[in-house]
């Protein structure tokens, strides 16, 4: 199981005010290598907006994901539950990972050859260990995860759609761990739009 941390979620509406701290609760994905702290910030509508009433909020916190090995991990609904805890109805969901090892991909959520394919591609481009890199302190795994995460990407921008991702239905988000031996990854996800004042627990 993935130890827990240390993890802010800050909340603020428009203009930019911090809104005040209320309670803090702790929330496990369905994933048993996914675990997810965060504060429960401004559980009331904004101070003189009325319950039900739209206002523009910003929501963040940090989720820790832990793939263990090299492979390509679906954290769609991790995402997903913290745009739910959010309580944006309509807006932006970012998501970024702070690491140079790993990466974040939109793409297939059906088919695993996709994601076996994706790999076998990448391995070709950008092979393991030999004398091609100068960077192998740790490992020769070391550079070549640097590499991989340079040429995809470190961040996503998707729509929310009714307090859910808007993916269309073949789409999912995943965390593509690129060491053989990942560490435990942080992944900042902000979300922005209009919000009712209603939070799902």
């Amino acid at each position: 199981m993935v130890p827990h941390r240390s993890i802010r979620r800050l909340s603020f509406s428009s203009p930019l005010r911090m809104s005040s701290s209320s309670a803090v609760a702790l929330a496990s994905s369905i994933f048993s290598r996914v675990r997810v702290r965060f504060s429960a910030m401004n559980d009331r509508p904004p101070k003189g907006v009325q319950a039900g009433q739209q206002a523009e909020q910003w929501r963040q916190e940090i989720v820790e994901v832990s793939a263990g090995r090299r492979e390509i991990r679906d954290i769609t609904c991790v995402v997903n539950k913290a745009v739910a805890r959010s309580g944006i109805q309509t807006g932006l969901c970012h998501i970024f990972i702070q690491h140079t090892s790993a990466s974040l991909l939109l793409t297939e959520n059906a088919d695993p050859a996709v994601h076996q394919d994706l790999e076998s591609f990448m391995q070709r481009i950008i092979p393991d260990g030999g004398q091609l890199y100068v960077h192998d302190s740790e490992g020769p795994d070391d550079m070549p995860a640097h590499l991989r995460s340079v040429i995809t990407s470190s961040s996503l921008t998707i729509p929310v759609i009714e307090q859910r991702l808007g993916l269309g239905t073949w789409q999912g988000v995943y965390l593509w761990e690129h060491r053989y031996r990942g560490p435990v990854r942080r992944l900042v996800v902000t979300v922005y739009g209009m919000c009712t004042g209603e939070r799902s627990s």
